[in-house]
């Protein structure tokens, strides 16, 4: 199997945090996103959405999409603890925390930095005033994160998920926005902190 991927993109990150948390290794194969290459007839045959992540089966079938693909491996590799979860109250926590990580963070930067850049103006269009309201979302989400970690250890529990993963690429992302994680955010700082240091995230 091979992984298409741009490996400095938040998406590619959080699939390659999830192989490196599992020990599992995949061949990769980078494609130019900046360049088009994703937009090629030949690319979008193996990815419907035209986008990066993509694995690519030894029998040609293809999935996209993150956290699909997380998923597909960790149902390949069943083991005695889940990064989605074990128990149905911990797979229903990691699911919500991952969604609201997802739909309230990693979406909206996404938004703001593609309208606000104007990165691939050449391919979409770019709304600088939506750029903004972006990015004022995703200030306005740090709170919730915050006193989430100021009550648990990791994102959806005591223990570390997939929910972890998105979290930590978002806060990483979001520096590209301007933002910093100054002294207001003490509970998302030993976080981020915590969770950067594991192995899988220094390969």
């Amino acid at each position: 199997m091979k992984l298409y991927e741009a490996s400095m993109t938040p998406s590619a990150q959080r699939v390659s945090m999830f192989l490196a948390e599992m020990n599992l290794e995949v061949e990769r194969v980078q494609v130019d996103v900046r360049g088009g290459e994703n937009l090629s007839e030949e690319f979008l045959a193996l990815s419907p959405n035209g986008r990066i992540p993509v694995l690519q089966l030894d029998d040609g079938t293809s999935l996209c999409e993150s956290i699909a693909i997380c998923r597909y491996f960790d149902a390949l590799h069943p083991g005695d603890h889940s990064l989605f979860g074990t128990t149905a109250l911990e797979k229903g926590q990691v699911e919500m925390w991952l969604r609201m990580v997802e739909l309230q963070g990693l979406m909206v930067g996404f938004q703001a930095f593609r309208n606000l850049t104007g990165v691939y103006q050449d391919r979409e269009r770019c709304v600088k005033a939506w750029g903004e309201e972006s990015r004022l979302r995703v200030e306005e989400f740090l709170p919730t994160l915050e006193q989430r970690l100021g009550e648990s250890l990791h994102l959806a529990g005591p223990g570390f998920s997939v929910a972890d993963i998105s979290g930590f690429v978002f806060i990483r992302f979001i520096a590209n926005l301007g933002i910093t994680l100054d002294d207001q955010w003490p509970n998302i700082q030993r976080w981020y902190q915590r969770v950067g240091s594991r192995p899988a995230f220094n390969q």
